[in-house]
């Protein structure tokens, strides 16, 4: 949230009467355990569209991402021997800088791409959110980098009417209307090793990390279940083989600490599916068929079925009544 304080303040906003009228505490962006509910992170962007008259509020300060916005996180991406390192640590390790992200990292063709999904809450997540986030990760990769690194594709959900504001940004046209906000790195560039890997600190940088992980983390193991199990969606749905061994435990053990805090794998991911639809179905640029893939449906047969079981409707009334609510 530092990034977001400073982006804000280099629009020429007032950042203290944005956060205190978002209902944030300024005062706790030094605090390295600091939690910022989703719904005041997105009232504070609603806020700051609407005070700026700027719909690409931020990206300026986005593009000059600093380690100190990462926290301990930073010092395991820089010690990472590649790009490709940095990607898979920013996946592991996001729940540090934040609770509502969800980073995903896929072989997509001759290219990596990194998917960020954010709990909305009880408020949806302006997009402006998400460009902010897309573009201080890859800010960091350009710092650590040293070169312009420019991505071979830009994914960004909403209707874009700034296309050359975002296009100078990421140094590549976005592709507005998306199925999700993402960002794709070639083969090539994911490989580069960095100037600042360093294999012994690497190690020592990624027991920190860990370590640091857990603590935010709490004992709680569902959350990371949780997260895991959207990671693993768009490949279907997820099996418990797989999210056990995500989470580096057995089946046995997911199992069993699921169980003690009052779920079930199943459970979990049924759970998980109908949070995420709630959200995605609230968004009219989704058809009914990009909903079921998002999800891991093999089908839109069985999503009709999951919807009607879960609210009471078809996906297309559920879509009517959310914007009949939203009016």
């Amino acid at each position: 949230m530092t990034g977001v304080a400073n982006a804000l303040a280099a629009e020429q906003l007032d950042a203290p009467e944005l956060f205190r009228d978002s209902g944030l505490d300024i005062t706790m962006l030094g605090d390295p355990d600091a939690r910022f509910p989703t719904e005041q992170v997105s009232l504070l962007w609603e806020l700051a569209v609407a005070r700026s008259g700027n719909p690409a509020v931020g990206l300026i300060g986005a593009g000059g991402a600093k380690p100190g916005y990462f926290g301990v996180v930073a010092y395991p991406l820089m010690s990472a021997p590649d790009l490709l390192g940095i990607l898979h640590r920013i996946v592991r390790y996001i729940a540090i800088v934040s609770d509502a992200a969800i980073v995903s990292l896929h072989k997509h063709g001759d290219s990596y791409r990194l998917a960020l999904v954010l709990n909305a809450g009880s408020r949806s997540v302006p997009h402006e959110r998400f460009a902010f986030d897309l573009l201080q990760f890859l800010s960091f990769c350009r710092w650590v980098t040293g070169i312009d690194l420019n991505p071979v594709g830009v994914e960004l959900s909403h209707r874009g009417d700034s296309s050359a504001v975002f296009e100078a940004a990421f140094g590549c046209r976005p592709r507005f209307g998306a199925a999700e906000n993402a960002i794709l790195f070639s083969c090539a560039n994911v490989n580069r090793p960095l100037p600042t890997a360093h294999p012994r600190l690497s190690a020592v940088h990624d027991r920190i990390a860990t370590e640091q992980l857990e603590r935010v983390s709490g004992s709680q193991f569902t959350p990371r279940a949780r997260a895991e199990i959207v990671r693993c969606l768009h490949d279907g749905a997820p099996t418990r083989a797989a999210i056990a061994r995500a989470l580096a435990v057995s089946e046995r053990t997911l199992h069993r600490r699921l169980n003690e805090e009052g779920t079930s794998f199943q459970r979990l991911v049924d759970d998980t599916r109908r949070e995420l639809a709630e959200n995605y179905l609230a968004r009219r640029d989704l058809s009914a068929a990009e909903v079921a893939y998002l999800l891991g449906f093999k089908d839109q047969g069985s999503f009709f079925r999951a919807t009607q079981r879960w609210f009471s409707m078809t996906p297309q009334n559920y879509r009517l009544r959310a914007a009949s609510a939203a009016e």
